[in-house]
């Protein structure tokens, strides 16, 4: 116990006096961007994929269109996230001759990574609406667009809500590995602690304390928005 004692006191002494705080309120912070940006350009590519696959498939347009679609979830889903950040940022950007910060990389990286999971939930959503919903706004006028914009995605997210929340929890998790081109993250600040003090112990102890504080913190507010979701379908 006098032994955890002194890696405590060393540990805070690293967090106050060598700049330890500053490291790990940027690493948050860097860690909440990737996440909260790549889930939103998820959010925004995985619809606009879902649409597009569950298009009918009676013109040559949608069925290239979808087979596209098709080819990008499997790339994304087939490979880790951590191959795609190097495959990214070490071979693509070069040979196209850019170069831009590693964390506006990982933020793009993340997004596309997560809009082929999101493209997926939000076609099962999609499918999980009635289609007399379909029916009934191509039924007073509504073009096949303005239907799936204003009556099914609305109605599909509410149902997906807890999944998009499963899929930011993994964004959260998944972040730990930007280290790998440069980017600083929780994990990051934490391990300039452990090498300062010589000891990785109480570094990653805070650093697992605060990821559970973040998932415990999403999952609460995935469920405050269910409720006022389902309030909203009563009042309807």
């Amino acid at each position: 116990m006098g032994n955890f004692s002194v890696k405590w006191d060393t540990f805070w002494e690293i967090f106050f006096e060598q700049g330890g705080s500053n490291r790990v309120l940027e690493g948050l912070l860097n860690t909440l961007k990737i996440a909260v940006l790549g889930l939103i350009l998820g959010i925004i590519i995985g619809t606009l994929i879902a649409t597009v696959r569950v298009l009918p498939k009676y013109k040559v347009l949608p069925r290239i269109l979808n087979g596209f679609c098709s080819f990008y979830v499997g790339l994304f889903r087939g490979t880790p996230v951590v191959v795609q950040l190097l495959v990214g940022y070490f071979v693509v950007l070069p040979l196209c001759g850019m170069h831009f910060p590693s964390l506006n990389v990982c933020i793009a990286i993340f997004g596309l990574n997560s809009a082929a999971y999101v493209s997926e939930i939000m076609r099962g959503g999609i499918n999980s609406v009635d289609i007399g919903q379909m029916e009934g706004g191509r039924s007073v006028g509504l073009s096949y667009k303005t239907t799936m914009l204003s009556i099914i995605i609305p109605q599909a997210i509410k149902n997906i809500l807890p999944t998009l929340g499963n899929e930011f929890i993994a964004l959260i998790k998944e972040t730990s590995v930007v280290s790998f081109v440069g980017a600083s993250d929780l994990f990051v600040a934490f391990n300039y602690i452990g090498s300062n003090s010589y000891d990785f112990i109480v570094p990653y102890l805070v650093m697992a304390i605060i990821y559970i504080v973040l998932v415990i913190f999403i999952s609460l507010l995935v469920k405050l928005m269910e409720r006022k979701l389902q309030k909203s379908d009563r009042r309807n």
